[in-house]
């Protein structure tokens, strides 16, 4: 297990080095580079260990479909209003119309999203890990990855993406090519060694529905889904990317299906594994890497498993610069309007740190693969998703409305309950059942709070517009200053001064070469201060 270990963090050093010498000629890169580079960027954010194991449980094989839905919708929709206002991060619209304080308020939602996507990539990697040390406990497994995973914040996208592409594909043939498993278009409908692989909705059909857009429209409320393409100065660039990158993530989310497939029609009982299957003895989150050792050769198996890793790698990198990008720029800024020199560095150097050992500690919660990932879209659909959509495409939302909705979304998902807070359901909607003393929902009430919180934002942005434009209600009661501005929103020169603020603080510590490409901000300025 240390030299797996190594061997990543040697690659990611490797990596560093090589990315460091490219980034010198990057300025002058043609337009064709930088789509193929973010296309790469885009993919490899998604795709992590929780994709790759997920989709080879085969619980949620259609996550590759919803990651292509996702990005097809931002491209088409999403990105074309961010970037003709030159936004930097998906809090930047929120900074705009609303101001600082309630921006910060806002903000803790997406963090805690973003948090939660940290235990999700650690425990598919110490699956993994786990497997080459079955007498190694998972949790040792677990810190062990999230140390390697904070120190490590070096492997490019690029390289990590196309490891994993080929160590994907390159391990697909040798699992198929194994005699121990039935005919797939057999085993897909019939109990054969296993249970058939392909599921029915059955009495789930709500839930489901209500999981798939979570999953895959709740993608564009989190911040690390935007901080990619926000890179990007054209806007056809970012579109392009978006549409390329549903396209990649689908072809990269056939393999881990073949191999969950194989898994499930394999008789376990003619390999070195034993006689009952991984999900019998609850080991459902090491399957393919349990396909990878006993179905494949030990070089195809290394190649394969280092892919894994280079995935989980990623992903937890990726989750690490978003909750730092956002509790640097939205929340610490609420909290300090002056800082330093030098303050950002050691707040970006801590809050790392913060949230890698926040994220890891939530692995005692629970040790599913994608509990959290769920759990995690599951906020960012019910709560931010339709700040968001206010914010961006509806000209009379304003402070007062996006109060209502966060009151009205926040604590009615709270009430619904949520076993892995161990968080029980006070509202009860109808045709629930009870499952070893859990209230399980069977409506699609994250959808229904999303629209309820929707329909909150514009009917109260429109009421209290209204009641203060009328004069209903005394100046003194506009805490917001809605009715001040003689506008839905603050001033223009308001978050200019706060970009000022930014901007000023990051010449000061990443250069004037950061402020030419401001949209790199983030990533640059947090790998600089980390290092």
């Amino acid at each position: 297990m240390v030299a797996f270990y190594l061997l990543v963090m040697a690659i990611g050093i490797w990596a560093s080095v090589r990315s460091r010498r490219m980034e010198r000629t990057r300025w002058g890169a043609s337009q064709r580079g930088t789509l193929a580079v973010g296309v790469f960027t885009m993919t490899a954010t998604c795709v992590g260990g929780a994709f790759i194991i997920g989709v080879a449980r085969l619980v949620w094989a259609l996550v590759p479909l919803q990651m292509s839905l996702s990005f097809i919708t931002g491209g088409l929709f999403f990105e074309k209003p961010m970037r003709d206002k030159k936004y930097i991060t998906m809090m930047d619209p929120f900074q705009k119309k609303y101001g600082k304080t309630l921006t910060g308020l806002l903000a803790v939602v997406p963090f805690i999203s973003e948090v939660m996507c940290v235990p999700v990539t650690l425990i598919s990697l110490a699956a993994d890990v786990s497997v080459l040390r079955s007498d190694c406990p998972l949790s040792l497994c677990t810190w062990s990855s999230a140390a390697v995973a904070i120190l490590h914040r070096a492997l490019t996208d690029v390289i990590q993406l196309s490891l994993v592409f080929c160590g994907l594909w390159l391990c697909a043939p040798f699992v198929l090519e194994s005699d121990v498993y039935a005919d797939l278009s057999l085993t897909a409908f019939n109990h054969t060694h296993q249970a058939p692989w392909l599921g029915r909705l059955a009495d789930n059909m709500w839930t489901w529905i209500d999981n798939f857009l979570a999953m895959s429209i709740g993608n564009l409320a989190f911040q690390d889904f935007h901080q990619r393409t926000l890179s990007l100065s054209p806007t056809f660039t970012a579109r392009m990317m978006r549409f390329i990158a549903a396209g990649v993530v689908i072809i990269l989310g056939i393999p881990p299906v073949l191999k969950g497939a194989v898994a499930a029609s394999t008789e376990w009982n003619m390999t070195s594994y034993g006689s009952l299957s991984p999900y019998e003895r609850g080991e459902a989150a090491m399957v393919l890497s349990i396909v990878l050792l006993h179905l494949t050769p030990t070089a195809v198996f290394v190649v394969g498993l280092g892919a894994i890793a280079g995935a989980a790698m990623s992903s937890t990198d990726s989750c690490l610069l978003a909750a730092t990008s956002i509790f640097t720029t939205n929340i610490y800024k609420m909290i300090r309007n002056q800082v330093s020199d030098r303050e950002p560095q050691w707040v970006i150097r801590i809050t790392i740190l913060v949230v890698g050992v926040g994220g890891t500690s939530l692995t005692y919660l629970d040790s599913r693969v994608l509990a959290f990932w769920i759990l995690s879209s599951d906020l960012t659909y019910t709560i931010m998703l339709p700040q968001l959509i206010c914010v961006l495409f509806i000209r009379v939302s304003n402070s007062y409305g996006a109060t209502a909705g966060y009151v009205v979304a926040f604590p009615m998902r709270v009430l619904c309950g949520e076993p892995v807070f161990s968080l029980p359901a006070v509202l009860h909607f109808p045709d629930g059942t009870l499952e070893n003393g859990v209230y399980i929902q069977r409506w699609p009430f994250k959808t229904i709070y999303m629209l309820s919180s929707l329909f909150s934002i514009v009917a109260i942005s429109n009421l209290a517009s209204l009641l203060l434009k009328k004069g209903i209600l005394p100046e003194s009661w506009d805490v917001f200053k809605v009715n001040a501005w003689g506008a839905s929103s603050p001033p223009e020169e308001a978050p200019e001064s706060d970009n000022e603020n930014e901007k000023n603080c990051l010449r000061t510590n990443t250069g004037l070469q950061m402020l030419n490409n401001p949209s790199s901000v983030s990533d640059d300025f947090i790998n600089e201060a980390v290092m």
